[in-house]
């Protein structure tokens, strides 16, 4: 039999046996901060440890002892096991590739001693005892050694009411053997606030308050259910009910992800007093350049969040499905929901009926009320691969100006999901790409800012970054870097741009000729992005060498590079462009191709055209008149290799990710369809280029 530590972001939460023909298990009783009796885990147990640890005991039970004959005896860095799973050595840890929640494996003495599964907003690690520092448990050992650990008592679940009457259900967690008043840790949470109380445990066992709110007209709280909607109002409600609780000292801090990361910007653009720390991981932005309206388009890749929160109830199993492609083809749109759910929803309703940025929109839009954030420090997390991305990019605008101690950054190759995959799409990261201590920092931030301990966390540098291609972490003292150098590349051609197998040409230098490039858009033959819809993912890159085939697609690609080129931030695409149609819309991306033709999506982004100006004053264009557009892209560091060519395409559409534009007045939302004749200029009279920011 053989005995494992289980440990989560530096806490003993009990011990695993696994023994071949089962499992046992003694369980840390967070309530007595004493381990229950050992005994064999059960169907009910083995859920709860996938849930809370995101590892397979039962599986790993049956592989145990097939992964040390593998794993002592490999030779080389890479192996693939009998199981299909391909592991890489990194640093004397054999990490695991293509698996989300990946079982990273330690050997050591000629045997397995322990396992690390990071995550997004943890790091679970199992260890057999004296190997602890061989673990995840290095950076806890260093920093937290010795630390004393409170039980919890749950306080109760309290009504909280809002301003309007309405009540929200908001569960109090306390340490035990604490008299004093406490700092906060608010979670507040669309999708059932029972299923986030396991995993925020370890802040009450450190000694502070946790409350866990579901928000409005979500599963036990009262009121209607219309996303981000209320959440600003409710937040600062919900921060001035902590304020006067007899438990509490009146500082607060926040955590969460995607709508966990916009309440707490919500809340912070009222100006709360009570708000002194937030870790906004993958955040969601504003309404017409996030989610669901990006650039004006209506994003139809969150169809699948909007399914599982159509419910008073979180329903994860209606994201996935095997008919998307037939329910984004229902017309009219107000028709998709009741005909694929047989049912209405009407915050989806509120979605299509409002064309233009009004002051519903407004009333969701946390950023256009950032003026209001200024006295809370702040850690935002995020990766380049995050369909929320330009929330984080707003997030990042916010505390650019703020001191240097009350911001800190860490931006990784990471889809929404997060720190939890080394492989997207096909496309490889570095054994490096996941960090192990993600959760420290989390803790530390809140030591620092709401304990006032020095730990050092924001003595360090501000933001911590991660350039793809070159595969490599890196540090800067702020976002964006610092010694930027923006450079120009013009999209040049003889008129026939049109696919990979055009002429579109991307130079650093200007050309006097003034040519221009045509293609033909139909609404009904759209141009696809290449995401799953069930997986909840639309910003994930992608091999777009096929896709680029396509006539629709214009496509500028530079000559092969001489040496390495690295880009760290935000591209700027400005181009001019006319139409036969009064509107449509605008979809740019860039690609890193590489020696085989491979075409790798590192950023995107996207205008309806009448937007250009203005989101809540839509301008019509009069046909064939050439317009200027300017759309900025989302954020990348990549490393282009020597030998690599840069590509620019731009089309105007992206199936799954947005509704076609119909190319009327109707945009999105129209049951007639007008096909397009769409034109982009450049040239010295035209000079269309996209704007490259260089790492110095």
């Amino acid at each position: 039999m053989r005995k494992f530590a289980l440990y989560q972001s530096g806490i003993n939460y009990g011990f695993i046996y696994f023994n071949g023909d089962n499992v046992l298990h003694e369980k840390l009783n967070v309530f007595s901060n004493e381990l229950e009796e050992r005994k064999e885990l059960t169907k009910e147990d083995h859920a709860f440890y996938n849930d809370f640890t995101k590892i397979n005991l039962m599986l790993l039970n049956e592989r145990l002892a097939a992964y040390e004959e593998i794993l002592t005896k490999a030779e080389g860095d890479k192996i693939e096991t009998p199981f299909g799973e391909i592991y890489s050595k990194y640093n004397d840890i054999w990490v695991q590739r293509n698996k989300k929640f990946p079982l990273d494996i330690i050997v050591a003495d000629n045997k397995i001693v322990g396992f690390n599964c990071p995550a997004r907003e943890l790091c679970t690690c199992l260890v057999e005892e004296g190997y602890e520092l061989r673990t995840s448990l290095k950076v806890w050992n260093e920093k937290k050694k010795g630390e004393k650990l409170h039980p919890v008592k749950f306080l109760g679940e309290f009504m909280v009411e809002m301003r309007d009457g309405v009540k929200l259900s908001t569960n109090v967690f306390l340490p035990k053997g604490i008299d004093e008043k406490l700092p906060v840790i608010l979670v507040r949470t669309p999708y059932g606030k029972e299923i986030f109380s396991q995993n925020h445990y370890k802040y009450v066992q450190r000694g502070y308050a946790v409350v866990i709110q579901d928000v409005r007209g979500r599963n036990e709280s009262e009121g209607k259910w219309l996303p981000m909607y209320y959440e600003a109002d409710d937040g600062n409600d919900t921060a001035n009910w902590i304020a006067k609780q007899a438990w509490s000292n009146q500082k607060i801090g926040m955590i969460g992800g995607s709508y966990g990361g916009y309440v707490q910007w919500a809340l912070a653009s009222t100006g709360n007093p009570y708000l002194k720390a937030m870790v906004s991981i993958v955040t969601a932005g504003g309404p017409f350049t996030d989610m669901p309206r990006k650039g004006g388009a209506f994003t139809s890749g969150m169809l699948a969040w909007a399914f599982s929160v159509s419910r008073k109830k979180f329903m994860p199993e209606l994201m996935a499905r095997d008919d998307w492609d037939e329910v984004l083809n229902i017309r009219p749109l107000q028709d998709v929901v009741p005909k694929a759910l047989g049912y209405p929803v009407e915050f989806i309703d509120q979605w299509l009926n409002r064309d233009d940025y009004d002051e519903y929109w407004e009333k969701t839009d946390w950023y256009s009320k950032k003026n209001n954030i200024k006295d809370t420090a702040i850690m935002v997390l995020s990766g380049w691969y995050d369909d929320n991305g330009t929330g984080t990019t707003e997030a990042l605008d916010v505390i650019n100006s703020f001191d240097k101690e009350k911001r800190k950054a860490i931006l990784g190759p990471w889809m929404h999901s997060g720190n939890s995959i080394r492989d997207l799409h096909g496309v490889a990261f570095g054994d490096n790409a996941l960090r192990y201590d993600l959760d420290y920092s989390y803790l530390a931030w809140f030591d620092c800012h709401l304990k006032g301990i020095k730990n050092g966390i924001n003595e360090g540098a501000p933001v911590e970054y991660y350039t793809v291609g070159s595969n490599q972490w890196k540090t800067s003292s702020n976002w964006p870097l610092p010694d930027t150098k923006y450079v120009d590349m013009y999209l040049q051609s003889f008129g026939n741009a049109n696919s990979s197998y055009g002429d579109g040409r991307l130079n650093f230098n200007a050309s006097k000729e003034n040519k221009k490039d045509t293609y033909i858009y139909n609404p009904e033959d759209p141009a696809v992005q290449l995401i799953d819809v069930s997986e909840n993912e639309v910003a994930v890159p992608g091999n777009y060498k096929d896709e680029e085939k396509r006539k629709d697609i214009l496509c500028y690609t530079s000559e092969e590079l001489e040496a390495d080129l690295t880009i760290t931030g935000d591209i700027i695409a400005e181009f001019y462009a006319s139409s036969t149609a009064p509107d449509t819309d605008w979809v740019v991306k860039i690609l890193d191709v590489d020696e085989e033709g491979n075409s790798i999506k590192l950023a995107d982004g996207l205008l309806t055209a009448k937007y250009r100006n203005s989101f809540a004053k839509p301008e019509f264009m009069k046909a064939d008149e050439v317009y200027n557009f300017i759309i900025r892209t989302s954020k990348i560091s990549n490393t282009f290799k020597k030998g690599h060519k840069i590509r620019f395409t731009i089309t105007s559409s992206a199936k799954n990710f947005i509704f076609p534009h119909s190319n009327t007045k109707k945009s999105f939302n129209s049951t007639k369809i007008v096909i397009a004749e769409n034109t982009i200029y450049h040239g010295e009279k035209y000079p269309s280029k996209i704007i490259l920011p260089i790492e110095g």
